[in-house]
């Protein structure tokens, strides 16, 4: 199993990297494909948990919050967009013939297309992060990518920090009713990698990198929450995986979940230093 989750990973990583290269248009491209491949998975696990869904509409939308993200990547008209849809799937709900079914796709509509939506916040930390000053160590990198990459090292971070820990000297268990294999040790020591990782990706952007001292935990929490709003999904629809899309990984959203959560923390905390 780790072989072929580590030869997926020889495949992802060079696709996000080049992705980084190009800028922020390629990665609006990358996230437009994750979002309707997620989206799919995720409407496929409600159905199966038992809740309709408008899943077409649903998948569209969260599409849709990829590329306003990108137009706008402030999101000053992301609330307009989430009330239009919001209408919209109300309005495709009531040709259920049972108002019960009805209520329960509406309902479901809009939690998937916003959950998996939340992807789009990838664009909102790279456009918007504050800008690298002349002299920092990565300063070529520029700070649209320069944020984005420490978002994505910050996850990758706790991930890893998470098994190699929870595996060594695991014992204490967590949520086991969602995830059995989660552990507090494992927890603590994702913790303190994503906190290390992001303390030094902020001063390579020339930030404080003290501030990892607030950002690196609530990353990682975040990160941890991601994956376990996705098991709990599954759980919910009595499935291992979300897909069998990439060989070792499971689906898409196997992939992504993390970041569905941790996209917003690092968005905000760059909106702070920008206030």
């Amino acid at each position: 199993m780790l072989r072929t989750r580590a030869l997926s990973a020889l495949v992802l990583v060079p696709v996000l990297l080049v992705a980084l290269w190009l800028g922020l248009g390629a990665i609006a491209a990358v996230l437009v494909l994750v979002a309707a491949l997620g989206a799919i998975e995720v409407f496929r696990l409600l159905r199966a948990a038992g809740y309709p869904s408008l899943a077409l509409f649903g998948t569209a939308l969260a599409i849709a919050f990829v590329l306003e993200a990108f137009v706008r990547p402030a999101g000053d008209k992301a609330i307009l967009l989430a009330a239009v849809g919001i209408v919209l799937a109300g309005v495709g709900a009531m040709s259920r013939s049972d108002p019960r079914d009805g209520l329960v796709a509406w309902f479901a509509t809009v939690f998937g297309a916003a959950y998996v939506g939340l992807i789009a916040l990838v664009l909102t930390v790279g456009a918007t992060g504050p800008a690298v000053p002349a002299g920092a160590p990565l300063e070529v990198v520029g700070a649209e990518r320069g944020w984005i990459l420490l978002l994505v090292l910050g996850v990758w971070s706790y991930d890893t920090g998470a098994y190699l820990v929870g595996r060594q000297i695991g014992r204490h268990k967590f949520m086991t009713h969602i995830s059995p294999a989660k552990s507090i040790e494992g927890l603590v020591g994702g913790l303190v990698a994503t906190t290390i990782v992001t303390g030094l990706l902020l001063a390579g952007l020339g930030q404080d990198w003290r501030g990892a001292l607030i950002l690196g935990p609530v990353l990682g929490l975040a990160a941890q929450a991601g994956d376990l709003a996705e098991s709990m999904l599954k759980r919910a629809a009595g499935a291992k995986d979300s897909g069998t899309l990439i060989p070792g990984h499971g689906g898409m959203l196997d992939r992504v979940d993390s970041f569905l959560f941790a996209a917003p923390v690092v968005a905000l905390y760059v909106a702070v230093l920008t206030a």
